[in-house]
């Protein structure tokens, strides 16, 4: 049995949250598979994702590890663990309110020139420069380590053994999670207001322009994503905030094991959700990866089955897979 200032891990929930991490690991994976073999979708917001999932990714992996091996002292390979995840997730609260910028300068302000120029800025200083020297300074001063899973679900973040490990916490995620709360709600209903009042303009010219209907089910699948972004994101981190404020007040009711399970589940699907989000509910990419799946069996087909038959079809594995390039204001979050 684990102490009283110790949460145990069990192992039930290290399979879960191991699944968990799996899932943003081949969710964040093919974000970015997307972005490299189609080079006509690489519009601004698409490279934001990437590089979001380029976070992800690094956080699955180094949950993953910190999970399977659910630390129960402080070690080099702890502190290592603890300072990629570190960063990783940092970093991936920054790309992600990054978007939501992004979009709101571009869409709302009409000001593609400043949300262009603001994405080296965002690149290079904030949301990689920011949580690398964090992380480094966070290591330097031996902040990082072994935390109990107090406050983690067996991988190593703050150590409980710094006298100001609260404020740590603070710098290396909580007080970046906290604003993510307060920015991404507002971006976002900002945007969807925008959007409403532009297609409210448009449905006046409805009898004259035949376009306006196709455009219809486009606008409501980016009404619905600007809906969900925020809310998945929050209802994902809030168990970690959660957790955080009840160690803060001394509740033994952090180390309960359906929110520690929900708190693993939280930290590590972000790159699933966002896969979810920007690539299967995207249309266009539906269709290319329906198209290459169906190749890609059709070639491994033998030429004398029935299969190849069909694959010969000129109708077969051909679903839009030369779209149209995407809009840049589309990419992730308006192209439905």
């Amino acid at each position: 049995m684990a102490g009283r200032n110790e949460t145990e891990v069990y192992v039930y929930q290290q399979v879960v949250v191991l699944f968990s991490c799996a899932l943003s690991f081949f969710g964040s994976v093919l974000i970015i598979f997307t972005y490299v073999i189609w080079t006509d979708l690489r519009t601004t917001p698409r490279k934001l994702l990437m590089y979001l999932s380029v976070a992800d990714l690094l956080s699955a992996i180094s949950y993953s590890y910190g999970v399977w091996r659910v630390f129960k002292s402080e070690s080099w390979d702890c502190v290592a663990q603890g300072a990629i995840s570190t960063f990783a997730n940092t970093s991936s609260f920054f790309w992600t309110v990054t978007v939501a910028i992004y979009l709101y300068i571009y869409i709302v302000k009409s000001n593609q020139r400043l949300a262009d120029g603001l994405v080296s800025w965002f690149h290079i200083i904030s949301s990689w420069g920011v949580p690398f020297g964090i992380t480094a300074a966070a290591v330097c001063l031996h902040k990082i380590g072994y935390d109990a899973s107090e406050v983690s679900v067996g991988w190593c973040w703050i150590s409980l053994k710094a006298s100001d490990h609260v404020l740590w916490m603070m710098l290396t995620g909580k007080i970046w999670e906290l604003l993510a709360y307060l920015i991404l709600p507002v971006m976002y209903v900002l945007i969807k207001k925008h959007i409403h009042r532009a297609h409210s303009a448009l449905s006046e010219y409805r009898p004259i322009l035949a376009s306006v209907r196709s455009s219809d089910a486009h606008t409501s699948m980016a009404d619905r994503k600007m809906t969900l972004i925020p809310i998945i994101f929050i209802a994902l981190r809030i168990w970690s905030t959660i957790r955080f404020l009840l160690l803060l007040l001394g509740s033994p009711a952090r180390q309960h094991p359906m929110l520690v399970t929900l708190h693993g589940i939280g930290n590590t699907l972000q790159g699933a959700a966002n896969c979810t989000l920007f690539v299967l509910f995207t249309q266009l990419l539906r269709s290319r990866l329906a198209a290459l799946l169906c190749s890609c069996c059709c070639w491994y087909t033998a030429p004398e089955s029935p299969a190849s038959d069909y694959c010969e079809r000129p109708s077969a594995c051909a679903p839009s897979a030369r779209g149209s390039r995407a809009q840049d204001i589309s990419g992730p979050s308006v192209n439905s």
